[in-house]
């Protein structure tokens, strides 16, 4: 459809101050520095969104608790800590996040909850989570980060290196629209100026896909159009899968 690269065009014309500091290798810091603050914001607007959903998914984590009745938790990408408050009372967390810049949001909310046990923080991107053991974490979380990371099957696989035998990985994603819809035509257009402005985050991946070809032993997953303004990440996947 020509109509799709006319309109993408006229979307990356409006986008070119970003993609000319893109092309001069400026605009990933300055994208760095100001993602967290504007992610802290939109993160307090979807959980208020989406919180029945949250609740929901997270309902069961205490079932996963390693044989002392301790959870073990990694969060992957925690960015400003936006699930804290869904986890069980109790439960030690460990946070991974490819930008430092998180560690001050991190940090702050961290302090509001109080209801867990904070083991560390350190900077690690979701596909190289080698300073894990394997089998070392009862549940690993990973909400709105799968759609930015470099590989969805790389991370995966070290998702299911770092749980133990029976653990789970807690999943909460948007992905791409239904190809007929109006929706998947305004993913094409914005798609390649989003990853700018999202830190790399893409608005087409069949993430479901690569969850179905990993090997989980079970895989718990539904779709749902999120209670979002934003209609072009309405569209979610969210469930688990066991180890």
């Amino acid at each position: 459809m020509v109509l799709v690269p006319l309109i993408r065009g006229c979307v990356q014309l409006l986008a070119l101050p970003i993609l000319a500091l893109s092309y001069l290798g400026l605009w990933d810091p300055i994208c760095k520095k100001i993602f967290p603050f504007v992610m802290a914001r939109l993160t307090k607007r979807y959980n208020c969104k989406l919180s029945k959903e949250k609740n929901q998914l997270f309902s069961n984590l205490r079932e996963f608790a390693g044989p002392g009745g301790k959870l073990t938790l990694l969060e992957i990408g925690a960015g400003s800590g936006a699930n804290f408050q869904f986890y069980p009372p109790g439960s030690r967390v460990t946070c991974t996040d490819p930008n430092p810049n998180f560690e001050k949001f991190l940090l702050k909310s961290i302090a509001e909850s109080p209801h867990l046990h904070f083991e560390r923080f350190f900077v690690a991107s979701g596909e190289d989570l080698r300073p894990l053991a394997d089998g070392s974490v009862d549940v690993v979380v990973c909400t709105l980060v799968l759609c930015s990371v470099h590989s969805v099957d790389a991370v995966l696989r070290e998702v299911l290196r770092v749980l133990r035998l029976g653990g789970a990985f807690y999943f909460m994603e948007h992905v791409v629209a239904d190809r007929s819809s109006w929706r998947y035509f305004w993913q094409q257009i914005l798609n390649p100026t989003w990853k700018y402005l999202g830190d790399g985050c893409s608005l087409t991946r069949e993430t479901w896909k690569d969850l179905e070809n990993a090997t989980f032993s079970e895989l718990k997953l539904r779709h749902i159009s999120a209670p979002l303004n934003w209609s072009p990440v309405r569209p979610h996947i969210l469930g688990y899968a066991v180890k």
